[in-house]
């Protein structure tokens, strides 16, 4: 746990969908398919990736001008390329921009985060996809970052960094540290002594159990007595009423 860190050094997809970095299995498909991806870096792409920032999050208007304008001003730039897509020509919302010294990608990553351009507020951070061992994309399951509606959420990054793990103590951690099925070997062990204990107190607790039902029912009966007692008495009162009131009939005619 010394060694923890909130933003990853080497990318591994299994961490990457843990918001703690300490999931052992994978908790959506997304994350099991950006580990089976087997990706390597465009070697297609110009320029140092030292001094390449990523630009995401941009309004599908902005344009490479208009990216020049804001980010020149925390340096030269050697190179700006704003993602378009291939069939439509319309930009996908994230650029890659290379400057020509560390200082200034160090200040823009730190002042253009979080800015506002063309009613959008952008996200800024180093280029991962050749920096970053292991780095696998947001089209493969990858990825950093991510809303929380889209239910796959990338954490170790900038944007979501991980969050520090609970302690579980030096016993637990040995047996998380063991793998998964050290893990799964104390839990049976517990289980196995939860049951043991059950079953050596089964016979008082079924002798408690009986005493409880034989109570009950004496309970139902007395009940069903009481009921019954106060039925009959109900039926009598109404025979009583339903004479009286014959009685009153047969004198008030016998007046007339």
């Amino acid at each position: 746990m010394s060694e923890w860190s909130p933003i990853a050094k080497v990318y591994d997809p299994l961490k990457a969908g843990s918001i703690d970095g300490t999931d052992v299995e994978p908790h959506d498909r997304a994350v099991w398919r950006a580990m089976s991806a087997r990706y390597k870096p465009n070697k297609g792409v110009a320029g140092d990736p030292l001094l390449t920032l990523f630009v995401a999050r941009l309004n599908p208007q902005t344009t490479e001008d208009k990216l020049h304008e804001v980010f020149s001003k925390y340096g030269d730039i050697n190179r700006l390329r704003l993602v378009r897509d291939i069939v439509t020509g319309f930009s996908k919302g994230y650029a890659f921009i290379e400057y020509k010294e560390e200082r200034s990608i160090v200040r823009a990553r730190r002042d253009a985060n979080k800015l506002v351009v063309d009613q959008h507020e952008l996200f800024v951070d180093f280029e991962q996809e050749r920096t970053l061992k292991g780095w696998v994309p947001r089209r493969l399951g990858g990825g950093q970052g991510g809303k929380k509606e889209s239910g796959q959420l990338r954490f170790g990054g900038k944007d979501r960094p991980f969050r520090k793990p609970i302690n579980l103590g030096v016993n637990s951690m040995q047996e998380w540290t063991g793998g998964g099925r050290e893990w799964d070997r104390g839990a049976r062990e517990r289980e196995d002594r939860h049951k043991e204990r059950d079953r050596a107190l089964s016979p008082r607790r079924h002798e408690r159990e009986t005493d409880w039902g034989s109570r009950g029912r004496r309970d139902d009966r007395e009940r069903g007595r009481d009921r019954g007692f106060y039925r009959d008495k109900d039926r009598s009162t109404e025979r009583e009423r339903d004479e009286r009131r014959h009685t009153d009939k047969y004198r008030h005619r016998d007046r007339r």
